[in-house]
């Protein structure tokens, strides 16, 4: 379709053909996608066999000091006059020789059995005594850590290598080390973003890296409650956590509750996002419009629900849906003005799966709508407005002028704003947590009610099951497909393709 001949489209017709492009283009989205996926996996590989002829180069080219500092941290930079670093460098060396000897090793030999003696109880005479074994938990955790610092040591072990080679080309050079003084300084002055930024990224490596390796090593164990250490061992099992979600002939109850908790996940998700982005858009849009007076007042009044934390709102919303809750007790006076003599008792949580479903995405628009009307009204007041006036002198309908200027302008800025939001549906623990709990129940489903979602499930596993490995499993799968339809939606969108559109 060319140009003008989409210009001449009507609104509706606009829509449906850009969302039979959207469609169209995913599957090659998608190959683009693991494409780069497997560029990058190429370029990692090819990054590592450089390192390996670098790291033969270097050792060929180098001096005696250079040589030995392939055995000994720090030789190469001692021997140059650079006497602080060649320090530190042997510290390091020899601090994590006498951490694997004490701590590490009595771990990281048993990485691939996670333990084999369990905790047992021997007889002597008339009393038993428990024998502690293995802690298969200690044993994962602490061989993650040794690991993480086996690799921190030899990114330090390949920067003594080329700090000493550096050294030895400077001397050949006629030049000489930096001293300490001027490298303090220089780490206040031109590094001092280094310098900064060091100890948040040690944080980040210590509560989340470590945690996320350790939860993802978890996914291919069997750790649950028959498998609860230190009484029990639990060990390595491979893919089963993953193969028991899609396994519809040997574990049918996981199967059909993991592939219908998707499908509502999704839904869910779809549904959150785009009725809080519509409604939130058509009240700012209300609220924003020429001649509304006391704008200032309608927003506060829409956006109060913020100043209330929304784990309050929703015990609250809980309570008053109940079966003795205030909108039934309300729903039964207005009966009675009418005529009725019955109560009125609506299930609105714990009956009709479509009854508890619709209720949950009410209240989430309820507490979600705000949000979205204080963003929409920044965006609004951010239009130029001489695209509103040169559309009027052209003659364009109100309609029309917020189908071609106002909606893409604001789906062009939120474009990143909605990914985000969609992401943060598909883990939206609170609203189905604190509003269902989950529920209805259903003896169809594995430890899940008909309105938890993955993240709840999950959830529920963990504190409740103590399934802690097929916990772990969904957490990866929910990243994996979080990740790449937020890539994929993204690396397809307008706001990234065409940056400038509306500068």
């Amino acid at each position: 379709m060319t140009f003008v001949e989409y210009k001449q489209l009507n609104p509706f017709q606009r829509f449906a053909y850009n969302f039979k492009k959207f469609f169209k283009n995913i599957p090659g989205a998608v190959g683009r996608f693991f494409k780069g996926i497997g560029k990058a996996i190429v370029k990692f590989f090819k990054t590592i066999v450089n390192g390996f002829k670098n790291y033969g180069t270097t050792f060929a080219k180098g001096d005696w000091a250079t040589k030995l500092s392939y055995v000994i941290f720090g030789v190469g930079d001692i021997s140059k006059g650079k006497i602080y670093k060649g320090i530190l460098f042997f510290l390091s060396e020899v601090l994590y020789i006498m951490y694997i000897i004490f701590f590490g090793w009595q771990f990281i030999s048993k990485f691939g059995t996670l333990g084999t003696v369990e905790t047992h109880t021997v007889q002597k005479g008339i009393i038993k005594q428990t024998v502690f074994g293995d802690n298969s938990m200690l044993i994962l955790l602490y061989s993650v850590l040794t690991i993480v610092i086996t690799i921190v040591v030899f990114a330090i072990y390949i920067a003594n290598i080329k700090d000493a080679y550096k050294h030895q080309v400077m001397r050949e050079n006629g030049e000489k080390p930096t001293s300490f003084r001027h490298d303090l300084k220089d780490f206040m002055d031109g590094k001092y973003h280094i310098t900064l930024l060091s100890f948040p990224v040690l944080m980040i490596g210590i509560f989340n890296i470590l945690p996320l390796i350790f939860m993802i090593l978890i996914a291919f164990t069997n750790y649950d409650k028959a498998h609860m250490p230190p009484g029990t061992l639990f060990t390595w099992v491979g893919l089963d956590n993953f193969t028991s979600l899609f396994d519809i002939v040997n574990t049918p109850k996981k199967a059909k509750t993991f592939l219908e908790l998707t499908e509502w996940t999704l839904i869910w998700a779809v549904v959150a996002t785009f009725t809080n982005y519509i409604l939130g858009m058509i009240v700012a849009l209300m609220i924003n419009k020429k001649g509304i007076k006391l704008k200032a007042l309608w927003r506060t009044l829409f956006v109060i629900t913020i100043a209330v934390p929304q784990f309050v709102s929703l015990l609250l919303m809980n309570q008053m849906l109940q079966t003795n809750g205030a909108i039934n007790v309300l729903l039964t006076d207005i009966s009675h003005l009418f005529g009725g003599t019955e109560r009125v008792e609506i299930q609105f949580l714990n009956s009709s799966t479509l009854m508890a479903r619709m209720t949950v995405i009410i209240v989430n628009i309820w507490v979600g709508i705000p949000y979205t009307i204080l963003s929409m009204s920044g965006i609004l007041m951010n239009i130029p407005e001489d695209l509103y006036e040169s559309a009027r002198i052209d003659g364009a309908t109100p309609f029309k002028t917020f189908t071609a200027i106002t909606l893409p302008y604001m789906i062009f800025v939120t474009t990143p704003q909605l990914i985000t939001q969609f992401v943060g549906n598909i883990n939206n623990f609170n609203v189905i947590y604190l509003l269902t709990g989950g529920g209805p129940t259903t003896e169809a489903y594995y430890q899940a009610g008909r309105t938890d979602i993955l993240v709840t499930w999950l959830f529920t596993l963990s504190m409740t099951s103590q399934d802690y490995g097929l916990a772990a499993a969904i957490g990866i799968l929910v990243f994996i497909v979080c990740a790449t339809l937020s890539l994929i939606i993204y690396n397809n969108s307008k706001s990234m393709k065409d940056e400038e559109a509306f500068s």
